[in-house]
């Protein structure tokens, strides 16, 4: 499935192979899922990281899973019926709180294909994300491993530093393909 929307999308498809469940516990940590009451995943796809958000999330936590594919959305709604899974983007974060009557996000676990962005649109995703985070809030994402010595790579950390006020990175993930860290940032 993840490889055939990778085809039909590759700019909003970012993968062809879903993360390992050894990531998916890696970004679920370093989000500190189980202590947030409000958690957004955005780039959910085909779930990696959804049944565990959802299995480690605190009782009483509101959970949303966004995806702007409607067939990964689709599927994903099906599998994790208990789990609130919006198909829209990024950028109308803010719009979709409000529906959801959420003033604030503390935890975001993002699977979003940053490298497949160009600068304006990673700028205008991170413009909806930190508004709609609460101060102290988590934001993480990860990256490959090669990606470190990439330009893009190296611009998108930079990015990060730009828009966060603590940035760190995880221990490496090796039980991934590609081997992956996680960008843990706090607002």
């Amino acid at each position: 499935m993840l490889l055939k929307e990778f085809l039909r999308s590759p700019g909003s498809v970012g993968a062809i192979k879903a993360s390992s469940k050894y990531l998916a516990a890696e970004m679920v940590k370093q989000a500190r899922v189980a202590e947030a009451e409000t958690i957004v995943e955005l780039g959910a796809g085909t779930g990696a990281f959804t049944g565990l958000i959802q299995a480690r999330r605190k009782s009483g936590s509101t959970f949303i899973a966004l995806e702007i594919n409607p067939n990964l959305s689709a599927v994903l709604s099906e599998q994790l019926p208990e789990v609130t899974v919006v198909t829209d983007s990024v950028e109308n974060l803010t719009g979709i709180l409000r529906q959801h009557e959420i003033s604030k996000i503390d935890s975001i676990v993002c699977g979003l294909p940053w490298a497949a962005f160009n600068p304006e649109l990673q700028d205008r995703l991170f413009n909806s994300i930190i508004t709609a985070m609460t101060p102290g809030g988590r934001f993480c994402t990860f990256a490959y491993l090669q990606g470190l010595l990439l330009p893009a790579g190296q611009r998108f950390r930079k990015k990060l530093k730009q828009n966060f006020s603590q940035v760190s990175q995880s221990p490496t993930v090796w039980r991934n393909t590609p081997p992956a860290f996680v960008y843990n940032c706090v607002k």
